[in-house]
């Protein structure tokens, strides 16, 4: 295997995994995914690997990029930041990649969702309150769904996690309200999540435009929505004392 394609994960360069880490190591050609991805992630590169910064090049670019270095006997290591498989625009290298009879591996890595929740000391999944995390976007310049538009999901009211919406805040709560969330529903915001400038914004869908308007943040942001974010809930069965399952029986 000459072809990894990697998740960064979302910032701490603590937080690729082990795996991710060594093939950086390993690499003789990295291309990775621009200003995404935390610099420090590849001071770990070999002293004579060579670096491609991929939002300065085209998707045929890319591959060819990738092909030339296969055909040289390098192997390549495709880096992308969080977890490659969501908005990592990954399907059509692979495709391209399957014309070119170029095997290749996919790596994961730490989501920025899953980093904002730790960012948040939240779970997303609470008892009573929502046990479904939705993962989406506003529309932008690439085009959703009508079925998967934010007012059609906001009727489920489970726990929303928006990615690359931030700059469109106000259309955003615009939609949630529309689809059903009530205009007190919390909401967090949470910048560069695990990178040394993260900033983490709480309001409620009433008042965290303003807030992000007066905070300036228009990019690399994460929206969480829902009653996850209050505390009110109930407790797991699995530690509760009368609960028993097949590896503790139930106490009196």
């Amino acid at each position: 295997m000459q072809v990894f394609i990697v998740g960064a994960g979302p910032g701490d360069p603590e937080l690729i995994t082990v795996k991710g880490q060594r093939l950086l190591k390993e690499a003789d050609v990295i291309i990775y995914a621009g200003s995404l991805v935390n610099p420090d992630v590849l001071k770990v590169a070999g002293k004579d690997a060579e670096i491609y910064n991929s939002a300065t090049m085209t998707l045929p670019e890319v591959i060819d990029k990738i092909t030339e270095s296969v055909e040289q006997g390098k192997m390549v290591v495709r880096l992308h930041t969080g977890d490659p498989a969501i908005y990592g625009a990954i399907q059509e290298q692979m495709d391209e990649l399957k014309k070119r009879n170029i095997e290749f591996e996919v790596v994961p890595g730490v989501s920025s969702f899953l980093a904002t929740a730790a960012a948040l000391k939240q779970e997303y999944t609470l008892p009573d309150i929502s046990q479904t995390i939705i993962i989406t976007r506003d529309e932008g310049r690439t085009p959703v769904p009508k079925r998967e538009s934010l007012k059609s999901l906001a009727a489920h009211q489970a726990t929303m996690c928006i990615f690359l919406s931030v700059h469109m805040i106000e259309d955003v709560v615009k939609e949630l309200i529309a689809g059903g969330y009530d205009k007190t529903t919390p909401i967090a915001i949470v910048h560069k999540a695990t990178w040394p400038d993260q900033k983490v914004i709480r309001a409620t869908l009433e008042t965290i435009a303003e807030k992000v308007k007066a905070e300036n943040i228009t990019r690399t942001a994460m929206i969480v929505v829902g009653r996850c974010l209050e505390t009110d809930y109930s407790l797991s069965r699995l530690y509760a004392p009368e609960f028993s399952h097949m590896f503790r029986a139930a106490s009196k």
